[in-house]
C-alpha cells in the first residue's frame, strides 16, 4: 500500500480495456442464469504495480474457470489515478467497475459517499474469523463492512547488505544512527546512505511516529500533527537531506527510489513488500540474498511504521452484484492469497496462510509479519486519505527551504482543522 498514498506509479492504462470499462459501466448481465449459475461480466479495476499486475490479472481471470459463464474484464489502473478515477465514475453514474482493489485509506471515504455496497450478509465475506483483526479494521465504516481484506503491509528499511558490509557499518536502528553512518558509507562505497521519499506523505509517517507523534486522534477528535513531535519530524527529514545523508526529489519518488536502490547508488530506502520483486530485478541484487530488510529506523522517542494494504470493494451501482460478491470472495480467499504470497511475497490477511509451509519459509513474510503486527493503525475515517495532501505540501516546503519545520507543522494543523470541522 499499499497501499495511504503510495506515490503515482508510472504504469499506463491498458487503453482498450480502460475504454471498454468506461463504456460498459459496472458489469453487465443479470448475474445468474435460470439455474442459479453466475453469468455476465465483472469489471475489475486492479491497482497493482508493474511487478505485480501480471500475477493479479492471471488470478482474476482464473475466476472464469470456476464460473465459465462469467467474463472478467480486467483493467490495470495506475495507483496515482485510481482514487479520482473511481470517484468520477461512481459520482457520474457511469464507468465505475464492479470490483476495485481499494487502498485501505479509501474505503471509509468511498463508503461515506455512498459509492460502496455493504458486504455484511453477502457471499463476498467468507470465513471472516480467519482474517487478521487489524486487517478487518480498515474495511468498516459506521458499523458496516464495505470491503474484504486482501493484502496487508507496512514500511521497512530495505538495505544493500554488501554496501553496508563494505562500509563497515551495522544496520541503523535510528535515523540518528543512519545520519552518523552516512559519511562512512559515502567514503567507502560512493553510495548515498538513504533515498528519502520527499514526494509522498505516507513515507513521512515513520518520522512522525518516531518522534512520538501522530496526524490526529480520532477518539478524542484532536489534531496532533502541529505539536512538538510534528516539528521534530519535519526537522529530521530536512536534516537528513541537508547533511547529504539522504537524497530526495519532489516527484517520481516511487520510480527514482527503486532505481537508486536497484542500481546501488543508495545503500538504503524505506519501502514496502510491494517493491520486493522490483528491487530484486536490479543489478545490485542479482544475488537476491543481498537485499536485506529491517525495521524502519526510530526517531528520538519511538519506532513506528504505518499499517497499509489493499481491500476488495464492490461498487454500489454494480449491475451484476451476485457475480461481484462471488469475485470478491474468490480474490480474498486463502487459496488466492497463498498464490500472491508465493509469487510476490505479499502479506496475506488470512491467518491460515501463514501456516502454509511455503509462507513459513518465505524470508520476507517472516520479517514483515511481526512488522505488520506492530504497525500503527491510522484513523479509518472518511477524511483519512485527505490528511495526506497538507503533509505533502509542507514536506516540499521544508525540503526546499520555503518553510521552517515549525511553520510546516503549524500550517498542516491549520489545514486539518479546515478538513475536520469538529476536531480541535
Amino acid at each position: 500500500m499499499r497501499r495511504g498514498i503510495r506515490g503515482a506509479l508510472a504504469t499506463a492504462l491498458v487503453a482498450g480495456l480502460a475504454l471498454a470499462a468506461t463504456a460498459c459501466g459496472g458489469g453487465g448481465g443479470n448475474g445468474s442464469s435460470a439455474g442459479g449459475e453466475l453469468s455476465g461480466t465483472v469489471t475489475f479495476w486492479d491497482t497493482s504495480n508493474d511487478a505485480e499486475k501480471a500475477t493479479y490479472r492471471k488470478l482474476a481471470e482464473g475466476f472464469q474457470k470456476e464460473h465459465p459463464k462469467v467474463h472478467v474484464k480486467y483493467v490495470n489502473v495506475p495507483f496515482g489515478d485510481a482514487n479520482a478515477k473511481f470517484k468520477n465514475a461512481a459520482g457520474g453514474g457511469a464507468g465505475a467497475p464492479d470490483v476495485m482493489r481499494t487502498d485501505v485509506a479509501w474505503v471509509a471515504d468511498f463508503a461515506s459517499l455512498g459509492y460502496l455496497a455493504p458486504l455484511d450478509g453477502t457471499p463476498a465475506l467468507d470465513k471472516t474469523a480467519d482474517y487478521l483483526p487489524q486487517a478487518v479494521s480498515s474495511t468498516r465504516f459506521n458499523g458496516k463492512t464495505y470491503a474484504a481484506p486482501q493484502v496487508i503491509d507496512t514500511l521497512a528499511l530495505f538495505y544493500n547488505k554488501k554496501l553496508l558490509k563494505d562500509a563497515g557499518v551495522p544496520v541503523p536502528r535510528t535515523f540518528a544512527e543512519l545520519a552518523a553512518a552516512a559519511p562512512k558509507i559515502k567514503e567507502k562505497t560512493g553510495a548515498t546512505a538513504l533515498y528519502l521519499r520527499g514526494d509522498d506523505p505516507y513515507w513521512f509517517l515513520p518520522y512522525l511516529y518516531g518522534e512520538g507523534g501522530d496526524m490526529v486522534d480520532a477518539h478524542s477528535k484532536s489534531i496532533k500533527i502541529d505539536n512538538a513531535a510534528g516539528v521534530r519530524a519535519f526537522r529530521t527529514i530536512k536534516s537528513l537531506v541537508d547533511s547529504k545523508a539522504a537524497v530526495t526529489d519532489a516527484s517520481d519518488g516511487q520510480e527514482n527510489q527503486l532505481k537508486a536502490l536497484k542500481d546501488g547508488t543508495v545503500a538504503m530506502a524505506v519501502d514496502g513488500p510491494w517493491d520486493i520483486e522490483g528491487a530484486r530485478a536490479g543489478k545490485a541484487f542479482q544475488d537476491k540474498s543481498n537485499l536485506g530488510v529491517a525495521p524502519v529506523p526510530g526517531g528520538s522517542i519511538a519506532q513506528g511504521s504505518p499499517q497499509g494494504g489493499w481491500d476488495l470493494s464492490v461498487y454500489a451501482g454494480s449491475k451484476n452484484l451476485p457475480a461481484a460478491y462471488a469475485f470478491v470472495r474468490y480474490m480474498s480467499s486463502a487459496k488466492v492469497q497463498q498464490e500472491t504470497t508465493d509469487k510476490l511475497s505479499l502479506l496475506p490477511t488470512r491467518t491460515s496462510v501463514y501456516q502454509v509451509p511455503a509462507a513459513k519459509r518465505n524470508e520476507m513474510v517472516r520479517f514483515f509479519k511481526p512488522a505488520v503486527d506492530g504497525a500503527v493503525q491510522r484513523p479509518w475515517i472518511a477524511q483519512g486519505n485527505s490528511l495526506f495532501e497538507p503533509v505533502k505540501v509542507q514536506m516540499n516546503k521544508v525540503l526546499t527551504g520555503a518553510a521552517t519545520p515549525e511553520q510546516a507543522a503549524r500550517a498542516t494543523g491549520d489545514a486539518y482543522r479546515k478538513l475536520l470541522k469538529d476536531y480541535k
